[in-house]
């Protein structure tokens, strides 16, 4: 039977939040609904943080108020405190992603706490949701490849703290290189020690292609057994406090990767560009992700002759 990869769409989240043009909320609605209607099934749509310091993820209630509920997606909320936590479960997010740095350079700077408040907060988050309900927790370990104050980030703190995350019992531990500071033979190593330090958690990848290495990362982590990465439709993303940092891998990338080589997504490629075109038009720049500006292979004209 044909492996499925699972990708989960981060556009409408990490894809937005460096842009220099804000969208509106049923601009933002839209892109969504785009990216469902192309077989985005797990999709990143908001976050819950302080507009007033990310003003790119402003109108977070009213996105998730303006989708229809429909069986078999997710959407997904990222969270950083508590009080983003309680907006998360206040939203009827489908799930929380929490975001934990692996460096205290970037912690503070980007979440205004280190890495043991943050892993404080992760512990308290689970400790809710086991006595009041509330949606699937994930946590993403960012720069756990590397961090742009710090520099290289020992392997050990991060599976260190993937066991402890284990411990506390996240549905999914997410390990994330946020300024595309990785290769295909550390992301095996780092994948090897998170699995060994919480064997019953599930994995999920999420690479940047700052220093274009994200699809050889994916490849290397399809190849040791991780079904489920992160992608952004155009290779939109960044973060604004990570300097220099570019998008993420493009969905479209990676579909056309995985499936040439005869893995299932669940994605519609065509779509997937339509989707980025269109959204190059608000942004006012092409797509950053190859497919969408050299197109699918074979070509239509070649399949047709």
């Amino acid at each position: 039977m044909t492996r499925h990869i699972e990708i989960v769409e981060v556009g409408p989240r990490d894809g937005l939040q460096n842009e220099k043009i804000l969208l509106d909320v049923p601009q933002k609605l839209e892109f969504i609904q785009r990216l469902e209607a192309a077989g985005a099934r797990r999709t990143e749509v908001v976050s819950f943080v302080n507009p007033r310091r990310v003003p790119q993820m402003d109108g977070a209630e009213e996105i998730m108020a303006g989708l229809a509920r429909h069986a078999g997606r997710s959407r997904i909320g990222l969270v950083l405190n508590m009080r983003g936590w309680d907006r998360c479960v206040a939203a009827a997010c489908d799930e929380a992603n929490v975001v934990v740095c692996a460096s205290d350079g970037f912690a503070i700077r980007n979440q205004g706490s280190t890495m043991a408040e943050q892993m404080a907060t992760l512990a308290a988050i689970t400790q809710r949701r086991s006595v009041e309900g509330g949606p699937p927790v994930s946590v993403t370990f960012s720069v756990a490849f590397g961090c742009p104050f710090e520099g290289e980030v020992p392997h050990e703190r991060v599976v260190a703290m993937a066991a402890e995350a284990g411990a506390l019992g996240v549905d999914e531990i997410a390990l994330g290189d946020t300024i595309g500071a990785a290769d295909p033979w550390t992301v095996r190593k780092l994948i090897d020690g998170v699995r060994n330090a919480a064997p019953t958690t599930r994995l999920r990848m999420h690479f940047h292609d700052t220093r274009n290495t994200g699809l050889a990362n994916a490849y290397a982590a399809v190849e040791a057994g991780v079904d489920v990465l992160d992608a952004s439709c155009g290779g939109l993303g960044g973060c604004p406090f990570a300097p220099d940092a570019t998008g993420n891998i493009g969905t479209e990338d990676l579909v056309y990767m995985l499936e040439r080589a005869g893995y299932a997504t669940g994605y519609d490629l065509d779509g997937l560009i339509e989707t980025a075109k269109w959204m190059s038009g608000f942004l006012g720049k092409p797509p950053a992700a190859s497919v969408s500006r050299a197109g699918v292979f074979p070509m239509p004209a070649l399949t047709s002759a």
